[in-house]
């Protein structure tokens, strides 16, 4: 583990794990760690060396000096450069592979776009940034939506309630109901959701871009789906999956919760 000193941001800290040389820097989804991509010990790190990132308001990264006006206001995708400069820092500059889960993926995107020449490998898992939510972009951007996320984050039944109400309307599964009431029954954990969307919500890639350098530097791409998940399912995706050269896409038996010991397996069957 290693922590990453970024001027204008604070300390961002990273796992540092895998039994491979190649260098794969990786970003976690909502409410885990960089650590998380453990579990895919034979599919990823048996090849790769795992540099994964917490997220601001996860694991032992902290923001430094901003005050709350600062992280409503959101983090400026420029910054995101900084997380891969201070890396280069400490490891020399060389060439990398991205891999991400979730909204980590907005960040790897964003990577990608900044350093296309030096990237080797694009892993993504029931990604975000590719076509998006519209509920995270409610909450993050509409002005009554921004009210709402607010107050629920104050209340200590509001957010369960609509939890209980997206579930009932089929909007989010049975276990996106538990992990996401997981992380709202408190009001720090209330807190942290509110101001880790708050935060990131103009980190999102320009995909057209993203797409045209993938496939002018043939960036091997690799995009996992699951086949129930309601959140970011393949379907919205495939318009711009279907421009990139060479994609390699897996809609596996699975829901968003995908990092798991079951898609190692799964990995590691396609390549037998």
């Amino acid at each position: 583990m290693g922590f990453l000193k970024i001027p204008g941001l604070g300390t961002v800290h990273y796992h540092e794990y895998g039994t491979g040389t190649k260098p794969l820097l990786a970003f976690h989804g909502y409410g885990m760690t960089g650590k998380q991509f453990h579990v895919l010990e034979q599919s990823v790190l048996s090849e790769y060396r795992v540099y994964g990132f917490d997220h601001f308001f996860h694991g032992d990264s902290k923001l430094e000096n901003w005050t709350e006006k600062q992280i409503l206001a959101g983090m400026p995708r420029q910054r995101v450069k900084a997380y891969a400069e201070a890396w280069f820092s400490i490891h020399g500059r060389q060439r990398i592979s991205l891999m991400a889960y979730s909204i980590g993926a907005n960040l790897a995107l964003i990577l990608l776009e900044e350093y296309p020449d030096l990237v080797d490998e694009l892993i993504l898992m029931a990604p975000d940034g590719l076509a998006g939510y519209k509920g995270f972009s409610f909450l993050q951007h509409h002005p009554a939506g921004r009210l709402l996320f607010k107050t629920a984050t104050k209340s200590k039944w509001l957010m369960p309630g609509i939890l209980k109400t997206l579930k009932r309307f089929k909007t989010i599964d049975d276990s996106l109901y538990t992990i996401a009431y997981n992380e709202v029954d408190t009001i720090k954990k209330r807190e942290d959701v509110f101001y880790t969307l708050n935060l990131i919500r103009f980190l999102q890639p320009d995909m057209q871009k993203v797409i045209a350098l993938i496939n002018q530097y043939h960036i091997k791409c690799t995009l996992i789906f699951g086949r129930d998940d309601l959140l970011f399912p393949l379907k919205p995706a495939l318009p711009l999956i279907e421009q990139i050269e060479g994609a390699e896409v897996h809609e596996v038996p699975m829901g968003h919760w995908l990092v798991t010991k079951e898609l190692d397996n799964y990995l590691v069957n396609l390549a037998v």
